[in-house]
């Protein structure tokens, strides 16, 4: 299959090596073009312009925000000049908003959208062991369950609205970033009466919380471990803002998210935006004057 790849960040790199692994053609497009080179040698095709990535069968994205998401496939001309049946995989996290418009946008040019954002940290994109949720036209779901399975674990169907996928990672993201917090807010207490942050996390690893969220975190809250960013703060910050901009219209009060917001909005401010989302439980037990 003839695969154009958009976005070769953390994530993506990992995502588009695998496709390769797999046998498929894979045509390579990402700004930054030491990340193009390294897929090059690995066997893909380089493209100068997302215009060349959508000559394919089917065109994936994994960019960062709908802002750059527009301006790489829509401002640049690569969707209006894609050939009708093509498909896109749109995979990374999106506002609401901007998945409506980018599914009228679709209709309009006669390609069909799928979102399918995933779940998993970058060493889970590099094994293919990702979960990814799945919304949009069925028969063009079913043509790219291949392409699926060699990213990912397990494909989560949720519909024929691509809302319904991009929705379910919005609020899952939101979790994270809350378990986050409170197991910083947790640690600073237990630690304050002298229990040590290890001790802690083996116990709620191994009871009530025994989740991927606590058992990837947890420690790397315990050592103070922000560095490496699979997942960063500023990304943190947007998928909480999409969080809050989702649930107004609908009248879904989020008050956590409110709290969220505003710490990962003060962590940035600080100059921590590339910090691991990690650092928000650490800037939680530094808030209670502890190292």
């Amino acid at each position: 299959m003839q695969i154009g790849f958009i976005g070769l960040g953390s994530m993506g790199k990992g995502m588009a090596a695998n496709l390769l692994k797999a046998g498929h053609q894979v045509r390579v497009w990402n700004r930054s073009p030491a990340a193009v080179q390294a897929l090059v040698e690995q066997g893909a095709v380089a493209t100068s312009h997302p215009t060349e990535a959508f000559d394919a069968d089917v065109v994936i994205s994994m960019l960062a925000d709908d802002t750059v998401t527009r301006q790489v496939l829509i401002d640049s001309g690569a969707l209006a000049s894609s050939r009708p049946g093509l498909i896109h995989l749109s995979m990374a996290t999106l506002s609401v908003d901007f998945i409506r418009e980018m599914a009228e946008r679709h209709a309009s040019a006669g390609v069909e959208l799928i979102a399918a954002p995933v779940f998993g940290r970058n060493d889970l994109a590099e094994s293919g062991m990702l979960n990814i949720t799945v919304a949009g036209p069925q028969a063009a779901i079913a043509k790219v369950q291949p392409l699926l399975d060699v990213l990912g674990q397990k494909t989560w169907p949720m519909g024929a609205d691509p809302v319904n996928a991009g929705i379910l990672k919005i609020a899952t993201n939101m979790m994270l970033i809350s378990a986050i917090e409170a197991m910083g807010e947790a640690m600073a207490l237990t630690q304050s009466y002298g229990v040590a942050n290890q001790d802690f996390v083996d116990f709620i690893t191994s009871t009530l919380f025994a989740a991927p969220a606590y058992k990837v975190y947890g420690p790397k809250i315990a050592r103070r471990e922000t560095e490496g960013a699979g997942f960063t703060l500023r990304l943190g910050l947007k998928d909480v803002g999409l969080a809050l901009k989702a649930a107004e219209p609908n009248h879904v009060p989020l008050p956590f998210a409110s709290v969220l917001r505003d710490n990962l909005l003060d962590a940035v401010a600080s100059g921590e935006g590339e910090s691991d989302l990690a650092a928000l439980g650490v800037r939680a037990v530094r808030r209670s004057g502890q190292d």
